[in-house]
């Protein structure tokens, strides 16, 4: 069970500050040396964003990855980037991302880059924080990656990708990890049409070497590129599967379900803790800490709070850096006034 009761998390990800992003369009002008001190500057900022807020567990905002994605397909030999097919104009949405070729077997002799994440982070961040390093799952790291003729579909892809992931999920708790997220959201938005039972087998031989060495969670959504969702929305088809998927807590969207399937929460709360997305990063009203108290009393009937976590909705790397801040503030100062009026701080 968490060691803290209403604990306060993110899911990973955090905006980058202008100065990273502008960088990391002109990277040619900088040398390692400049880089790799830009790298831990832009940590040190989500870092001091986080402890600013309050929050219990933190990230250090995935500043090295510059798409969820895309960033580990640079890891990992014989992908080719395909521009060819990219929408390039008009309203945001997922098809403007683009695929990528395979062509080759697939491999990543040095690793995925979350372990020098995390080494990072525990040597910049606070000693009094719990430290926790997402890493995507191979269902949803395969999702742009065009088969060719290497391998004959996206389940091929994902079986060859998760002995990778799986090595990574090893390197980490070797690291001194002691909290990783694996972030399927491709599982949740597919759940409605595919085989749950085998999004649950691919999930769980994915985490093995963590299962009791590590605090293992899962963060299920229905996509944000661009502030944009992709997947039907609705946590019900993931029912009863999912609640065979071997983690210590599953974290779902809430709040841009309008808290409408808040009671199917009671399900997984029987099995594991329940971290509940209480902040939308795809608004930009500014939730006051009323506004995440009156969430988390919609919620409590449902998850004790002794099994309750608080997080954004998603990652926030989609959501402008000022209004990130308050929101995060906002959710940790609920939680806060929630401890004490139930008596537990």
């Amino acid at each position: 069970m968490q060691p803290v009761p209403i604990k306060t998390t993110v899911i990973g990800s955090l905006p980058f500050p202008g100065w990273l992003e502008f960088a990391s369009q002109n990277l040619d002008k900088f040398g390692p040396a400049d880089i790799e001190e830009m790298i831990e500057d832009a940590v040190v900022a989500a870092v001091h964003d986080q402890v600013a807020a309050g929050l219990d567990v933190i990230t250090d905002g995935e500043q090295t990855r510059f798409d969820f994605n895309l960033s580990f397909y640079g890891f990992i030999q014989n992908i080719a980037e395909n521009t060819g097919i990219i929408r390039k104009f008009g309203p945001p949405a997922h098809d403007q991302r683009g695929k990528n070729y395979v062509t080759g077997p697939l491999q990543a002799k040095k690793g995925l880059g979350a372990v020098a994440e995390f080494k990072r982070l525990k040597r910049l961040a606070p000693a009094d924080k719990i430290l926790k390093t997402s890493i995507p799952g191979p269902y949803t790291l395969s999702g742009r990656l065009m088969p060719g003729d290497h391998y004959k579909d996206r389940w091929e892809i994902t079986e060859t990708l998760l002995p990778i992931v799986r090595q990574e999920i090893a390197d980490l708790v070797a690291a001194g990890c002691t909290e990783i997220c694996v972030d399927e959201p491709s599982m949740s938005c597919y759940a409605y049409k595919e085989d749950t039972r085998r999004f649950v087998d691919i999930f769980n031989r994915t985490i093995a070497p963590a299962v009791g060495k590590a605090r293992v969670s899962m963060h299920l959504c229905f996509g944000n590129y661009k502030g944009r969702s992709v997947g039907k929305k609705t946590i019900a088809p993931m029912l009863p599967g999912f609640l065979d998927m071997q983690v210590d807590e599953l974290h779902s969207e809430m709040t841009i379900l309008n808290f409408a399937e808040v009671h199917l929460l009671e399900r997984f709360a029987e099995k594991m803790d329940v971290a509940v997305g209480v902040i939308d990063v795809k608004s930009y009203y500014i939730e006051t800490p009323e506004d995440v108290m009156e969430r988390i009393n919609l919620v409590l009937p449902y998850v004790p709070a002794e099994k309750l976590a608080l997080a954004p909705d998603c990652g926030l790397s989609q959501t402008a850096r000022w209004a990130s801040r308050q929101k995060l503030a906002s959710m940790c100062e609920a939680a806060k006034r929630m401890r004490a009026k139930l008596g537990l701080v």
